[in-house]
């Protein structure tokens, strides 16, 4: 009677131990796939910051290639504008659009120079999927004559 007695614990013991690997399995897989969810969640968001960044460089670019006189003509740059992540894709599905904002303003500091520089501000505001606002913004200096004083 012994032998039955031994076979009945390690069946119960069997059991249990069954019961808590389904456990931990269960644990880590939830963890795993929490993991994988936040890593999906990043990659997207730097995606919208990479777009974000390059819609900002364009309008620098844009803005860098004015003369003088076409940046101080009242409404030759426009004011806003709007950007979708992908413009190829069909409409309705080309995902976030980005709404910005350009303006050129007087440098702000009382120098000898304050007239041949113009502050460039634009700010960039968006709509995560999940509904978060996000915004970037960028400020630089425009001068008259370049970094260097030749005419093209």
């Amino acid at each position: 009677m012994r032998i039955r007695l031994a076979e009945r614990t390690l069946c119960g013991a069997a059991l249990f131990e069954v019961i808590m690997s389904v456990f931990t399995i269960a644990i880590i897989g939830s963890a795993l796939m929490g993991s994988f969810t936040y890593g999906f969640h990043v990659m997207r968001l730097v995606r919208e910051n990479q777009r974000a960044t390059q819609i900002i460089l364009e309008k620098v670019e844009t803005v860098r290639l004015y003369s003088w006189d076409q940046l101080l003509t009242p409404g030759f740059v426009p004011a806003t504008f709007t950007e979708v992540y992908d413009p190829q894709a069909e409409p309705g599905h080309q995902g976030i659009t980005y709404n910005g904002t350009l303006s050129i303003t007087n440098f702000p500091n009382a120098t000898s120079y304050q007239n041949d520089l113009r502050q460039l501000v634009i700010t960039l505001n968006w709509t995560t999927t999940g509904n978060m606002q996000r915004t970037r913004k960028l400020a630089t200096l425009v001068a008259k004559d370049g970094i260097q004083n030749y005419v093209y």
